[in-house]
């Protein structure tokens, strides 16, 4: 008998020290390395908790899900809503009758959806790269490649007052099509925190891609922002990983430099989009994850998250919240939801037709309210 215990606790010794090996050296993906996240002050302050979110309308995006963006035209046929579905589709909505058609597949995962002057929509696919879709639906790959190398998580763009398109390559690490998912490759982007996303500039007259700014860990959401007291055009970029939005230079000599005009933000920003009077409409996706910023200065710890099974690594928690800033980055409003009901909201647009319409990463359906002042 006592044989046979001390059989049994030596297995038990040798699985314990499998397991810590495993937990310890097991090769993962990621490299992390030391960041300071800010203090986390919550739902405080300008994000004071309301629940002017809550009991949103539901408009049809038909068999997809994830209305990651939309954008609003304005036809013959009165207003129509465009958004992009993780399926691939790109999906016309008609608002009025609550009826929609999927106009193209990109064959990838379109994100960010926004109409040029000429009519077109242009697309940040995560698999393809930036992409052009007409209105029937021909779909032209624009750019997959900068400087000799691919755009492997294109994610959110916007089309400056000379037609340039500025969009954002979220990670040049972990790609979005290598991992099958968006989700997963931004979520070992924001573990690692090294910072290979970028931000580039397509020019359709010169059909050339260049690098603006790289070195952020998983910028996202991009818009065309005010001018300087100099003219030179300035871009607003969120930089998911570190809950702050960029101001960006992208003419003149500040060329690439940028200035944080709001940081610390009590979730994940997304996306961001122009709103009325020169305002921006930010969305942020989840709460911040409070495991992410306690272990912001151990990378051991987020490696060895990592070795655990999926449903035991950091979560997000969805908790939906939009916010209006200016351009120097002050709020103006918030709208929110504690419970997250129409989940994983990533941004919004407020539409002539006097409807905030919400979008989403993981709902099956896109979201509206109408406002209180229209």
């Amino acid at each position: 008998m006592k044989r046979k215990r001390l059989k049994i606790g030596a297995s038990l010794t040798a699985l314990l020290c499998i397991l810590a090996a495993y937990l310890l050296f097991w090769p993962v993906p990621i490299d992390p390395v030391i960041w300071q996240a800010p203090k986390d002050s919550g739902y405080t302050g300008d994000f004071a908790p309301n629940t002017d979110l809550v009991n949103l309308e539901r408009l049809s995006i038909g068999e997809t899900y994830g209305p990651e963006d939309m954008e609003a035209y304005w036809g013959e046929d009165g207003l129509l809503i465009y958004a992009s579905g993780h399926k691939g589709e790109i999906i016309e909505i008609n608002p009025r009758e609550n009826t929609h058609k999927v106009i193209a597949n990109t064959g990838g995962v379109p994100l960010g959806v926004e109409f040029g002057n000429d009519g077109i929509l242009y697309v940040a696919d995560a698999y393809k790269g930036l992409l052009s879709v007409t209105r029937d639906g021909t779909v032209t790959v624009l750019t997959d490649r900068v400087n000799g190398t691919p755009i492997l998580y294109a994610d959110d763009l916007d089309i400056g007052p000379d037609g340039v398109i500025y969009f954002s390559d979220a990670s040049t690490k972990f790609g979005a099509k290598a991992n099958k998912s968006t989700l997963a490759a931004s979520l070992l982007e924001i573990m690692e925190h090294r910072g290979t996303g970028r931000v580039l500039a397509y020019n359709p007259a010169t059909q050339t891609t260049s690098i603006i700014r790289d070195g952020m860990v998983f910028p996202n959401g991009v818009v065309i922002g005010p001018n300087d007291d100099k003219g030179h055009q300035t871009i607003l970029v969120n930089e998911t990983g570190k809950y702050r939005v960029h101001r960006i230079w992208v003419t003149g000599p500040k060329l690439g430099h940028s200035q944080i005009i709001i940081g610390n933000l009590p979730g994940f920003p997304d996306n961001i989009n122009s709103g009325p009077d020169g305002t921006y409409l930010l969305g942020l996706i989840s709460q911040r994850s409070k495991w992410l910023d306690d272990n912001s200065m151990q990378p051991k710890m987020r490696a060895l998250a990592m070795r655990l099974p999926a449903s035991m690594r950091p979560k997000a928690v969805s908790y939906g919240l939009i916010v209006q800033i200016d351009g120097e980055g002050k709020v103006l409003t918030t709208w929110q939801d504690p419970t997250g009901d129409y989940p994983n909201a990533t941004g919004a647009i407020i539409a002539d037709d006097g409807y905030m319409y919400v979008s989403s990463l993981s709902a099956p359906n896109l979201a509206r309210m109408k406002l209180n002042n229209n």
